[in-house]
């Protein structure tokens, strides 16, 4: 089964940026992969998605900031951040969409100045 390691995620200031890195353990080529987050007390959230052929979807509330790309070649998604705000801290992960692999430990995100 698929395992999955996100890494990249730190304490940024407002208007900062981070890029994210997900690990795969095996092919996702063929997946949709996502990256999704987790505020404290709130519910895990899809932020950015990709298709097998790098097409991106982003959700409203990130769109024009961040960037999701892959690399099939090395089993690799990525998430560029850009003008990050403090309302985009959250623990941060990667899988399927929809989410199908075990979930990894994530990173943690915190945007505070």
């Amino acid at each position: 089964q698929v395992q999955l390691v996100e890494s990249g995620g730190g304490l940024v200031q407002p208007g900062g940026s981070l890029r994210l890195s997900c690990a795969a353990s095996g092919s996702v080529t063929f997946n949709v992969m996502a990256w999704y987050r987790q505020a404290p007390g709130m519910q895990r959230e899809w932020v950015a998605r990709i298709s097998s052929s790098s097409t991106p979807i982003y959700v409203d509330s990130v769109k024009g900031r961040f960037t999701i790309s892959r690399d099939n070649a090395k089993n690799m998604v990525y998430l560029q951040m850009n003008s990050l705000k403090p309302e985009d801290t959250a623990v941060y992960y990667c899988n399927r969409f929809p989410a199908l692999f075990p979930w990894g430990r994530g990173t943690q995100v915190t945007v505070s100045s």
